[in-house]
């Protein structure tokens, strides 16, 4: 195996286990440490190297070689895999390599009053300490992966395996990775491969439950042209407070597979969409590899009128209805909000 990813929340015994499976099969154990430290520090100034330290934003600035300092480390953390077999602890390694032929990516989770104990035992701290240090932690965690790769940091679909260290010592879990390890470079070598399940049926436009008539007068345009959609696939959260919690975000309507972009409808008149370009700016800047789209009002009817289509009084209406609270409040859940409909 050439690579193993270790995700791991603070208090699981994941440090632990990395640096145990890494002796044990003779993989070089690369860290946080490892990245800053003996990377990092030979091309930032002193500034940039305590940014790198504090701010997981900082690291879509472009560094002077014209690639962001996320891109540079993911460079180094590919080249050092071809090299040599390696773990690797953190810095979004899960999502990095997901998908890799030669890559295991594994969790280490524990439930939360297993880690506080933990983490009172190591630090020597009150209960009420550690499990703030355990929270500050998991804040950390889950910001770096959501403003660098837009991901969940607990979802289950970045790992081939998640283990509970509650009853699991660090060499059961030692053991267990490695034999998976072992397990999948036979079937690599040998060609023999797991069946695949059948894919599940696809979601008809008629299961979904759009949020707005217009959201569904634009499927049924997209459908007329045989343009493959999602619709809001994916939330991208664009601020955040001190402790690392979501503060604001924006889920764009529709996903245009294809062309690889997001598209958000808002059919409100021009002083109620502030806050919709606001998010669509700040999630521009954040996640600069992201294409999205804003369409408004006036060309939203244009389209309408083009293909005949006779909602722009039902959407109107809508506009102006109570019904239209559903949308207001599902712009409070995703952050700030202007009190407004965003469609």
């Amino acid at each position: 195996m050439a690579i193993i990813t270790i995700s791991r929340q603070d208090g699981s015994y994941g440090s632990e286990i990395a640096a145990k499976l890494s002796e044990k099969l003779g993989m070089r154990l690369i860290l946080k440490d490892t990245v800053l430290n003996e990377w990092m520090r030979e091309v930032t100034n002193d500034y940039q190297f305590r940014m790198l330290t504090e701010s997981p934003k900082f690291y879509n600035n472009v560094m002077d070689c014209g690639l962001t300092y996320k891109e540079y480390i993911e460079g180094k953390l590919l080249s050092e895999a071809e090299k040599s077999p390696c773990v690797i602890v953190g810095m979004g390694s899960q999502i990095i390599f997901g998908g890799h032929p030669d890559a295991l990516n594994i969790r280490i989770i524990a439930s939360d009053s297993t880690r506080v104990e933990r983490l009172r035992q190591k630090y020597g701290l009150g209960a009420s300490e550690a499990e703030r240090l355990m929270q500050q932690g998991d804040r950390r965690h889950r910001r770096y992966i959501s403003v660098l790769y837009g991901a969940d940091w607990n979802d289950v679909r970045h790992y081939d395996l998640v283990l509970n260290t509650d009853d699991l010592t660090v060499d059961m879990c030692v053991e267990i990775i490695s034999e998976m390890a072992a397990m999948k470079d036979r079937i690599k070598t040998t060609g023999e491969a797991p069946a695949s399940p059948e894919p599940g049926p696809a979601i008809k436009r008629g299961e979904i439950r759009f949020k707005h008539p217009a959201e569904e007068e634009f499927a049924r345009i997209l459908d007329m042209y045989g343009i493959e959609w999602q619709y809001e696939p994916r939330m991208f959260p664009v601020k955040w407070d001190a402790e690392g919690n979501v503060k604001m975000a924006i889920k764009p309507d529709f996903y245009l597979v294809k062309f690889d972009t997001y598209v958000e409808i808002t059919t409100m008149d021009q002083k109620y969409v502030t806050t919709k370009n606001k998010k669509v700016r700040m999630l521009r800047e954040l996640y600069p590899d992201i294409n999205i789209n804003i369409v408004y009002k006036k060309d939203f009817h244009s389209l309408l009128k083009r293909f005949g289509s006779g909602g722009e009084d039902e959407i109107d209406e809508f506009n102006r209805s109570e019904k239209n609270t559903v949308q207001r409040r599902d712009d409070k859940e995703q952050g700030e909000g202007t009190g407004q409909a965003d469609q």
